[in-house]
């Protein structure tokens, strides 16, 4: 039975208790981990969010009821700290115990579906149905916490650095480009439907036309697009945005805050038994970026060098262009490719030559998951032997030649693909990551940040048939690339920057367009007739006729930057009720129907889909 906590009141959480609090009378609150009776003696674990400490009681009616404990059961209990016998090293409070006077039972458990613990081997589909179980174990409560210290010290920063935590609408118009919106139907305004925000973008350009001269958020996203481990369909953002700004502006602020972080988190961290090897790595690289900064690249070189746009530098295994060498070589798979307006480039897997057959056949399938026709192999055994798919077609002399330039040694393994730029980055930048883990190459405790700037402002869609915004239609493009968006606008650059971190994109941003007449053109290229663009983004072109600041910014993602920060897999381990892969939340079975009456009042109808019906 239930007992009340009437008269009583927490002095200390469990693992804050330390030796010198022996003698101390202490009134604990929290959940039994584990009950152990050795006969005559009970011994407790009790936790709560700041980690275990154990209880030890002997005697006649208060170890009956300790010795009944049932796990999970939240629990009350007041004695006195004094010294444990047998120190534990691998806990926190291993010096000390609780010696029990009083125990109450404020809610009884019922047997858990899994263990609550760490280290489970239990479905994830189970866990995330029961979350509020699975976010007692310690792991997962020290990532969520962490994740909380994050956003904490984001706030001191952007508060010192004059910025203003401003709120925005979740209840805004739909807006084209980029992915779904989800909507919300309106029932004052029937057959009408509110989009809930896929970032505050426009919003915070507005906010720097009414003078807000430096504002951040964060703030909740929505986006109705597949799910992958670094995805979820609602998601937070560190936004901001900066008036009278260029782009060293916004990356000098954004460099001084990532320092920030990477010196300010270990010791929250250290405390909550983060591993030493990940806390040294961020150490690291706070120091790094003390003393030299964050590394720039431009969007160009590390599509050539890494095949990406996030480019991991953890390790070295760059892509090396031998177009021009291979160009008269003979083979029809290098010279067609090149002939076609494509190119040959190729990576140099040190150390690998004496990979068997089957294991290169397994390589050239991860680079055809990616778009390859296959891949050209050459490998170099550790006595200068050579074994290749494709040197037959060639001389000698250009083979030697093809191997100098691609740095190639004895016990090298050299891979090429051929094909247009886009499948070439694409499969060769996917392989090269593949290497770098099957091999080892990965320091996964390192943290190696660098800026990518120079973007293209649009891509081209085959979907579409027109060109897209990379970033988005406000984006403003490099003053002297402008005067070509006619005759060449594949080529025109964006004042565009990302912040990456091993590898995974964790922010990005831009310089916006503030003049009305870039901002129309901009439209118009991007296949909006000047209705269109009135219809969807008048308010924001009325707005730039009244004195709008040239303006800047950028947003990261918070769940991916906790993801990284904390060393995990998912970012479904840093949240505290993440979705799963179709968008659904096991635990309260979302998204359901709703009752007729509902469906009324908003003037909506539902038809069953051919699948339903059958």
């Amino acid at each position: 039975m239930a007992e009340s906590m009437k008269g009583l009141k927490r002095t200390d959480y469990c693992g804050m208790l330390t030796a010198a609090d022996i003698g101390k009378k202490v009134t604990l609150m929290g959940w039994v981990a584990k009950c152990r009776n050795k006969g005559g003696i009970v011994f407790v674990d009790l936790r709560d969010r700041t980690g275990i400490v154990q209880i030890v009681t002997e005697g006649d009616a208060a170890d009956a009821r300790f010795a009944s404990l049932k796990t999970e059961s939240a629990i009350a209990v007041t004695g006195t700290v004094q010294r444990r016998e047998a120190e534990n090293a691998q806990l926190r409070t291993g010096e000390i115990e609780v010696i029990p006077d009083s125990l109450r039972i404020l809610s009884e458990s019922e047997t858990p579906p899994f263990p609550v613990r760490d280290g489970i081997d239990t479905r994830e589909d189970l866990r995330l149905k029961y979350r509020y179980l699975d976010l007692r174990r310690p792991e997962l409560q020290s990532r969520i916490i962490l994740r909380a210290r994050m956003v904490q010290i984001i706030r001191d920063y952007m508060s010192r650095n004059g910025f203003l935590d401003i709120e925005t609408p979740n209840l805004i118009a739909s807006t084209p480009e980029g992915a779904r919106d989800y909507l919300v139907p309106s029932r004052v305004h029937p057959g009408c439907f509110y989009a809930l925000p896929q970032s505050p973008q426009l919003l915070k350009q507005l906010l720097m036309c009414s003078g807000f001269d430096r504002y951040y958020q964060i703030a909740r996203c929505f986006r109705d697009e597949d799910l992958r481990a670094d995805r979820q369909p609602e998601f937070t953002q560190v936004d901001m945005e900066l008036s009278f700004a260029d782009q060293e502006d916004v990356i000098g602020i954004n460099t001084n805050l990532l320092q920030e972080l990477c010196e300010k988190l270990p010791p929250i961290m250290e405390e909550y038994g983060f591993d030493s090897a990940l806390i040294d790595g961020i150490r690291k690289a706070a120091k790094d970026i003390a003393e030299n900064g964050i590394d720039r690249m431009t969007w160009q070189d590390a599509m050539d060098r890494y095949g990406s746009d996030k480019p991991d530098l953890r390790f070295d295994l760059p892509i090396r262009d031998v177009s021009d060498i291979v160009k008269d070589c003979g083979f029809a798979v290098f010279t067609g490719a090149l002939e076609s307006g494509g190119m040959v480039r190729g990576i140099n897997a040190k150390g690998l030559g004496g990979l068997p057959r089957k294991k290169i056949d397994k390589l050239t399938e991860v680079a055809k998951t990616y778009g390859a026709k296959g891949l050209a192999w050459l490998s170099i055994a550790e006595d200068g032997s050579m074994k290749s798919s494709f040197t037959k077609f060639l001389s000698e002399e250009k083979t030697a030649e093809l191997i100098s330039a691609m740095d190639g040694k004895n016990g090298d393994l050299l891979l090429f693909a051929a094909d247009s730029f886009k499948v070439v980055c694409a499969s060769l930048g996917a392989l090269r990551l593949h290497i770098g883990e099957e091999a080892g190459l990965i320091d996964h405790n390192a943290f190696r940040f660098v800026w990518i700037v120079d973007f293209p402002l649009l891509e081209w869609s085959d979907e579409e048939g027109r060109f897209m915004a990379m970033h988005h239609p406000f984006t403003m493009p490099n003053e002297e690339d402008w005067a070509h968006i006619d005759d060449d606008p594949g080529h025109v650059r964006a004042q565009a920057y990302d912040i990456v971190l091993n590898g995974n994109e964790i922010g990005g941003g831009s310089i916006r367009i503030h003049m009305n007449d870039i901002q129309e053109k901009m439209l118009e290229v991007l296949g909006f007739t000047p209705e269109r663009a009135a219809e969807q983004f008048g308010f924001l072109l009325e707005a730039f006729r009244y004195g709008v600041p040239p303006h800047a910014g950028l947003a990261y993602g918070l769940d991916r930057l906790a993801m990284l920060m904390t060393g995990s897999s998912s970012i479904r381990d840093v949240i505290a009720f993440p979705k799963v892969k179709d968008a659904s939340d096991l635990m309260m079975k979302a998204p359901s129907a709703v009752d007729a009456k509902q469906l009324e009042e908003l003037s909506l109808s539902i038809s069953q889909s051919k699948k339903d019906q059958e």
